[in-house]
């Protein structure tokens, strides 16, 4: 429960700037990284579909640790976590900035996750506390644009620091403000209240081994044969062991980890449901499209951070937008519209080849952000439409985690099948390239293939991989098409404003 904070104005001001310098460094790592991933990989010696551990670690930790962040805040006091959380974020950045192999940079953002899970969540507890109740919107208002501002400015900066830098600014930038954000906490913020609350361990543990569980499987998989490999079926009994300890002590535990009654909501779960496949949706294609404009198209690491910079400012557009007219539309409808705006979108990606102009990634880029906007805000009011109050905040920590979970699944999948998919398509391609197939002789192919000489062939494979890449990207772009479409029919699961509930104050 928040408690109210006297502070200075001089003080306020400080600390206001502090938590929301705090929330905009954990949401930037979430996207900065996005861009630099074709440097590292050189860096790290890891392969593409690898370099997908660098962004699920540290989606899938922080995910993991943003539940237990207020029985944490109430057990130990909100200054301590925050405090924990600031100072090891900042210290794991520099431990990512300067890892030499893949294994140091994954064990590094898996640290920087768990101490940056606190910081979203902290953020917006603070700026309750030091803010009178009648100023609760403004002050939430506040705290949004800093968690916009993360997702806008990660690819721009993320490139820029790549390009005239080195990749490791992207996780050194941290640093400075970091010490800042410390400093000020440290000095200003006074400590709240602690209170006893029973914590239920053996349930956090078989839910954070169940979605570890699921996320190893997923990532390693594909390198060992799935099933064919006994370390995935390892992971598959420990992820059902895991499923079982969990239901199981659930249903007896006197204080479970999350309360049953949470699950029992419709439009809850429904909600739920959403925000994971949305999740899939959400950073899948930003984790793809750095990839696509540098590999394929050849874009310099900076240009391709201010062409995927739109796609925030479309999320910011349709939030504004919603805040101004939305109370006047069912929620209902604003999902409907913005998952096929969001397909839409999709659907144009679909059409993209080896070269595609700027201004048609930007475009489709700032569609697929104003569509997903018009989804996230009025699915947030029906998630909590018929929840009762004294969960608002298990559930909002849920909702998190699904998001983010979803998120991470997207990105491992995506990556999954795209190396699969150049594959396939590069055997399907290069049979066809003989000098015995007189519908099409070599003599069609340009001069520079013609040539029987290791580089002319060399140069013909690279060509055959390019258009093989490409295939693979556009049928994953095409599967999130599909996704997203598949969704439409959950809106009539929903449960409106029209009906006769309660229909307590959105969280």
């Amino acid at each position: 429960m928040s408690v109210q904070i006297e502070l200075t104005p001089r003080a306020k001001s400080a600390v206001t700037l502090a938590v929301m310098l705090a929330a905009i460094m954990q949401m930037l790592d979430t996207t900065i990284a996005n861009v630099a991933l074709p440097h590292m990989q050189g860096s790290l010696s890891a392969t593409q579909d690898q370099l997908a551990w660098v962004l699920t670690s540290y989606i899938v930790a922080s995910a993991i640790m943003t539940l237990p962040v207020g029985w944490l805040s109430g057990r130990y006091g909100r200054k301590n976590v925050f405090v924990i959380s600031i100072a090891g974020f900042t210290l794991t950045s520099l431990l990512c900035g300067a890892a030499n192999s893949l294994n140091e940079m994954i064990v590094s953002r898996i640290l920087q996750g768990l101490f940056g899970a606190a910081l979203v969540p902290l953020s917006q507890a603070i700026m309750l506390d030091i803010n009178p109740k009648e100023d609760h919107g403004k002050a939430m208002a506040m705290w949004a644009v800093s968690i916009m501002i993360g997702p806008i400015l990660g690819p721009t900066l993320g490139g820029f620091l790549t390009e005239y830098y080195s990749w490791r600014w992207v996780f050194y930038i941290n640093l400075p403000f970091g010490v800042v954000v410390l400093f000020i906490i440290l000095k200003l913020m006074p400590e709240t209240e602690r209170e006893e609350r029973p914590f239920d361990g053996l349930g956090f543990f078989a839910l954070a081994l169940f979605i570890a569980g699921i996320q190893l499987i997923l990532d390693r998989g594909h390198h060992l044969d799935w099933l064919d490999s006994l370390e995935i079926q390892f992971y598959c009994a420990v992820v059902l062991s895991a499923l079982w300890v969990y239901v199981v002590h659930t249903r007896t535990a006197k204080n479970p980890f999350l309360t049953p009654a949470i699950l029992r909501d419709r439009n809850f779960t429904t909600a739920l449901a959403f925000m994971f496949f949305i999740g899939l949706i959400l950073l899948a294609t930003m984790a793809l499209l750095p990839n696509y404009l540098q590999n394929i198209m050849g874009y310099p690491v900076f240009d391709v951070g201010t062409i995927l910079a739109p796609r925030g400012f479309g999320t910011m557009l349709s939030m504004f937008l919603l805040g101004k007219f939305g109370d006047r539309f069912d929620p209902r409808a604003l999902v409907f519209f913005g998952l096929l705006f969001t397909a839409y979108s999709l659907s144009l990606m679909v059409e993209f080849d080896t070269f595609v102009p700027a201004n048609i990634i930007i475009s489709t880029g700032f569609m697929q952000g104003f569509g997903l906007g018009f989804v996230f805000v009025p699915l947030s009011t029906l998630a909590y439409l018929t929840l009762e109050p004294k969960h608002r905040a298990e559930a909002a920590g849920l909702f998190s985690l699904v998001r983010n979970f979803g998120s991470s699944i997207g990105v491992s999948v995506a990556f999954v099948l795209f190396a699969r998919g150049v594959q396939t398509q590069h055997s399907y391609l290069a049979e066809n390239i003989t000098p015995y197939v007189t519908s099409m002789g070599l003599e069609q192919l340009p001069q520079v293939f013609q040539s029987e000489a290791i580089a002319g062939l060399m140069l013909l494979d690279m060509e055959i991989n390019r258009q093989a890449s490409t295939i693979a990207y556009l049928n994953d772009f095409k599967l999130m098409m599909w996704v997203v479409l598949a969704m439409l029919p959950m809106v009539l699961l929903l449960r409106g404003p029209d009906k006769e509930v309660a229909a307590p104050e959105t969280a």
